[in-house]
């Protein structure tokens, strides 16, 4: 048998690309298969938060909240075009599950927990400085507030593109648009998958003595396929997200609420010029590709976040989408939702086929350490003798060059609008300069293409020249961040299209099935829901 791979991973979200990266660097050979795009579940699902796991004290996992405070610190470093600080604010109310001592004594805690760190520490705030703090606050029975930091990934669509990127320049193989139909073993030994090209329909084999299922919560559709009787390691919960406009009078501080209705958890976070609202939390044990987001769910947070800012008034016309998404837990049947741990689980499927493993779990917070742990393990299997995990240095390839410098340079192109010249730093770092020079070489490449993002004509033509997409739709959601404007990126459709066919080359047959594709695929965040 031909051995064409050290390692094979099944699943291009955070947790596929990261080991990818980190498997690559350290002189594996390795190929990824993704059945759809890149960030293409979960983890575009989420909050978008770098968080250590506040929540996560009060089931007292604080070697999961150390892990991600430090993961947390990491990201700072290497990614700091994608990955920002962010001001939390939790109020604290009259009646509340969780009183002032009680929330003190967990901020302190989480200080001592993040030693070292570049963020500011905690501070406690009267009624009075939390409604200065932020002024929408319902002041009805507030008897204060706590506020510290966490970070944000804005686009963590990027995050996982910058990891693939990093992969495939370290010599790794990015294959998306291919769906895994096998897993070949023999002998109780991984032989390697079986695999179709979605784009040509063309089936493959490709053999390594190590595969990893990382492919969040389809990991028990992969097993079921290829193990009898099959394997139900997954427990998953839907989480649901609403995004509306910016409520005048608040500023970019975000808040961490108690639920008035059912004391749990979710965020107001201030998010691409707009709000991130979330998130619910239900047990879900269907199709993770077609989750949607239920009536009671958008009640739910839309009446939250009017108790907590009663002058917003929000309704479902306020709301520009909505996202859902299936959190990739263990299973564990006796245990509530909320109280399902966030640590991942590394599982060797030895009983089946030595040197196939599953991911169960993780959090975007902490995929580079789940890669690390992942690719040690490989090593150790496969005794390979390279270099140490160097991902915690290493910047990604958006950090190579460091900002200041990207910024005068960036400036110093009057071919490019100011507001365009924030957003390209914003999505793609130090590779902005490379977009740059498309603009000199033809000027109109300058020209907006979006009134929201700002976006400009040359990122259609860089995302099909560097970063792997296949559709527009993955240049638009995926790349460039058009996708994710308050009119989901419908406005700046028309110019896109014309930019694929005139220099990317489509035909207008091509052209026309983009754009119905574009617009199913946006019409699952613009859904209408019943009254």
């Amino acid at each position: 048998m031909n051995i064409d791979f050290d390692l094979i991973i099944i699943g291009g979200g955070i947790n596929g690309v990261g080991i990818a990266r980190d498997a690559a660097s350290r002189g594996l050979r390795t190929c990824l298969l993704e059945q759809g795009d890149l960030c293409n579940g979960t983890t575009r699902w989420s909050s978008r938060l770098i968080h250590g796991g506040l929540r996560y004290l009060e089931h007292a996992e604080l070697g999961l909240v150390y892990e991600s405070l430090h993961e947390r610190e990491t990201l700072l470093k290497i990614a700091p075009h994608l990955v920002q600080p962010i001001k939390l604010l939790i109020p604290i109310y009259s009646g509340g599950r969780r009183g002032k001592l009680l929330i003190n004594a967990g901020m302190w805690l989480y200080d001592l927990l993040s030693l070292g760190k570049s963020v500011p520490r905690h501070e406690m705030f009267t009624a009075q400085e939390a409604l200065d703090e932020l002024p929408p606050l319902n002041r009805d029975g507030l008897l204060g507030a706590a506020a510290y930091f966490d970070a944000q990934v804005t686009f963590a669509e990027r995050l996982v593109v910058e990891n693939a990127l990093a992969a495939q320049a370290a010599g790794a193989q990015v294959h998306t648009y291919s769906r895994v139909d096998r897993i070949l073993y023999g002998a109780r030994r991984i032989r390697g998958v079986r695999y179709t090209d979605l784009r040509s329909d063309q089936q493959c084999d490709l053999f390594a003595p190590v595969v990893v299922n990382a492919s969040g919560p389809w990991v028990d559709r992969v097993l079921e396929k290829n193990v009898k009787p099959p394997l139900r390691l997954m427990g998953g919960t839907k989480g649901t997200h609403i995004v509306v406009p910016a409520i005048p009078g608040q500023p970019r501080i975000a808040c961490y609420l108690e639920a008035e209705s059912d004391g749990r958890p979710f965020f107001i976070i201030p998010w691409n010029d707009m709000l991130l609202i979330g998130t619910t939390d239900i047990r879900f044990d269907g199709n993770p590709g077609e989750v949607v987001a239920e009536d009671g769910e958008i009640n739910y947070l839309l009446s939250e976040t009017n108790h907590v800012f009663p002058d917003a008034n929000l309704n479902r016309k306020n709301i520009h989408y909505h996202y859902t998404g299936v959190r990739p837990l263990p299973r564990k049947e006796k245990k509530a939702e909320g109280d399902v741990t966030r640590r991942h689980i590394i599982k060797h499927h030895r009983r089946v086929a030595r040197g196939f493993y599953s991911v169960i779990g993780g959090k975007l917070t902490t995929y580079r350490n789940l890669a690390e742990e992942m690719t040690d393990r490989v090593i150790r299997r496969l005794r390979h003798k390279g270099p140490k995990c160097q991902t915690a240095n290493d910047p990604l390839p958006g950090a190579v060059i460091n900002i200041s410098r990207v910024v005068d340079e960036l400036d110093a192109c009057d071919l490019i609008s100011p507001e365009s010249r924030l957003h390209l730093l914003n999505v793609y770092g130090s590779r902005a300069l490379l977009i740059k020079e498309l603009v000199i070489t033809d000027p109109r490449l300058g020209d907006e293409i979006c009134p929201y993002s700002h976006t400009i004509a040359a990122e259609i033509i860089f995302a099909y020249q560097h970063e792997l997409p296949t559709t527009l739709a993955d240049v638009l959601l995926r790349r460039t961040m058009i996708g994710l404007s308050p009119d989901l990126g419908r406005s700046a459709l028309p110019k896109a299209l014309d930019i694929a066919r005139h220099h990317v080359g489509w035909s207008a047959a091509r052209a026309d099935e983009e754009e119905r594709r574009y617009l199913r695929e946006i019409g699952r965040l613009s859904g209408r829901l019943t009254a």
